[in-house]
């Protein structure tokens, strides 16, 4: 009896083994074919099941089709190449120029304090002397023409804007404001010239940084970009 019982262990060890085989088998190929799918899918359908395998031995030379626009060298002479240059297309052709730098109403440059201080009364009004603007009647600082007409003007960056007529030495400010508007001047470029030329200088005299409209520092890029545009 015991030996019966052995018999039907060892053959039910089998069947499984055998089942465990052919399930892997099934498994396996499952897998490589969904392997497979998503290779073809992957590709866009370029791979063309038909041509996957061939006879190395025995297989046909295919020409390469050729473009449109191909040329046969040994066919056309050199000279008439100049008449085919529709044919060839430049990728540049395709690039879109940069869009042109708009010129702003109000070309607007900030001088700020590097003390903490700011600029003292006493110390802009010679500054302001050194570089020949004037005080108007708005109570700002102004750059003025040949026939007495603002070309730009500076505001104070504290309070309404002003700057005092008298008691200079308790004036202080942390930064100025330089404002010109090109489309009121007759030369742009000119009077722009001597807007950076003024601010330059006073930056030098005042110990001040430039900064742009957004309040970062004016590089000469941004400089070029506003004068070419006027």
């Amino acid at each position: 009896m015991d030996k019966e019982i052995l018999r039907i262990v060892i053959i039910a060890t089998g069947l499984v083994v055998v089942v465990g085989m052919l399930l892997w088998s099934y498994l396996r190929t499952r897998k490589s074919q969904q392997d497979f799918d998503l290779f073809k899918d992957q590709g866009a359908g370029r791979f063309d099941e038909s041509t996957a395998m061939y006879d190395a031995d025995d297989f046909d030379i295919v020409p390469i089709k050729t473009s449109k626009h191909s040329i046969d060298l040994s066919e056309k002479p050199i000279a008439d190449y100049e008449q085919d240059e529709e044919l060839f297309v430049s990728d540049d052709d395709d690039i879109e120029p940069p869009p042109r730098f708009a010129t702003p109403k109000i070309i607007q440059v900030s001088l700020v304090a590097k003390s903490d201080a700011g600029f003292n009364g006493v110390d802009l009004l010679n500054a302001f002397e050194l570089v020949g603007l004037e005080y108007g009647s708005l109570k700002i600082f102004e750059r003025l023409d040949g026939n007495r007409l603002v070309d730009f003007g500076v505001a104070s960056m504290s309070g309404s804007g002003i700057f005092p007529d008298k008691n200079h030495a308790d004036f202080n400010t942390p930064g100025l404001v330089f404002f010109m508007q090109p489309g009121e001047v007759d030369d742009a470029q000119a009077v722009f010239d001597d807007y950076i030329q003024t601010i330059k200088l006073l930056a030098t005299e005042l110990d001040g940084e430039i900064r742009d409209d957004q309040r970062k520092p004016l590089t000469e890029a941004t400089i070029q970009l506003i004068r070419q545009s006027l």
